[in-house]
């Protein structure tokens, strides 16, 4: 009979280690983007705000139409 010795100290650490890096790895999946993707949507949004901004009409603020008057 010959049977492998288990420290069970160790081996309920390398379970908790598995497990962390199992949640870690979903994280990551879930909400991890690189920082190229990032700064890519940011320089996207800033170019959609800009169009709009361009296409505005412009129209008489209060402080002129009291002028006019």
């Amino acid at each position: 009979m010959s049977a492998t010795v288990v420290n069970l100290r160790q081996a309920r650490k390398q379970k908790a280690r598995e497990t962390k890096a199992q949640s870690g790895a979903e994280n990551r999946r879930k909400f991890g983007r690189t920082k190229t993707e990032k700064s890519q949507e940011e320089a996207e949004t800033a170019l959609q705000t800009i169009r709009f901004e361009g296409h505005k009409l412009t129209s008489a603020s209060p402080s002129q139409k009291s002028d006019k008057e």
